[in-house]
């Protein structure tokens, strides 16, 4: 128990795409899957939507009582101001009050910035048997876990105007954030250099360069995330019209 709860990185360090994280993603995908083939069942099932949301706000909190019980909380590294926080708790609201609003927010920056963390994690070496491991795959996977939720038993679709929405709202959040990196001195957002991690950055350019690619990438992702609504939008509309037809031509 000393060990998870680890105030530093022990035993083995993480390793990117190790068989831990692959195996941790595994899990991710399954229990959305899980979500989808039992989609009625769930439906009827308010406390499980509870039950999520609360889920999603005792990781952030437990979180921040890690942080301070290791002496490691800081204004500047520590306040839930990325961009993949801020969702998990406007996930865990969402859930509660199957706000359309907050799904078609949350579904574009929430599902592109929490699949970008997974994949390439800034975990400061923390491994899969310890609190800081488990506890961000907890939330941002929780994110993920609660738009499924919402697509699958409330048959929640994001709208193409909701996606242009909500890439103003995140380069307005990024003018605030930008705004608060100056008053603390602070990299959130990592507007003001890169992360000592590999990531995706380490392609884009140096800085203050990689932040036009960033903003590239972001349409780019939410496109691709509207990209299977559209194209069940244009299947649904064909089955509507060869219905039209079959019906007029019985006439």
């Amino acid at each position: 128990m000393n060990l998870f709860f680890a105030c530093h990185p022990v035993q083995h360090s993480f390793q990117l795409f190790s068989v831990e994280h692959l195996v941790t993603l595994a899990i991710i995908v399954i229990i959305g899957a899980f979500i989808f083939l039992c989609r009625k069942q769930l439906r009827k099932k308010r406390f499980v939507f509870v039950l999520l949301s609360l889920v999603l706000i005792a990781s952030e909190t437990a979180y921040q009582a890690w942080e301070i019980r290791c002496h490691q909380w800081s204004a500047k590294a520590s306040l839930p101001l990325q961009l993949s926080d801020i969702v998990v708790l406007l996930a865990a609201v969402m859930l509660i009050t199957k706000s359309r609003f907050l799904f078609n927010f949350v579904y574009f920056a929430g599902i592109s910035s929490s699949v970008q963390a997974m994949i390439t994690p800034d975990l400061g070496g923390y491994a899969y048997a310890q609190f800081r491991y488990v506890q961000f795959y907890v939330s941002h996977g929780g994110v993920v876990l609660a738009c499924c939720m919402l697509i699958a038993t409330c048959r929640y679709e994001p709208t193409f105007r909701s996606l242009w929405v909500s890439v103003v709202f995140v380069n307005l959040y990024g003018g605030f954030i930008y705004a608060i990196n100056r008053l603390l001195g602070a990299n959130y957002l990592y507007m003001m250099k890169k992360p000592e991690h590999a990531s995706l950055l380490d392609v884009l350019g140096p800085h203050p360069l990689y932040l036009v690619s960033i903003e590239g990438i972001m349409i780019l992702s939410f496109l691709v995330l509207y990209l299977p609504f559209w194209i069940h939008k244009k299947i649904k509309g064909k089955s509507i019209l060869l219905k039209r037809n079959a019906n007029t031509g019985n006439l």
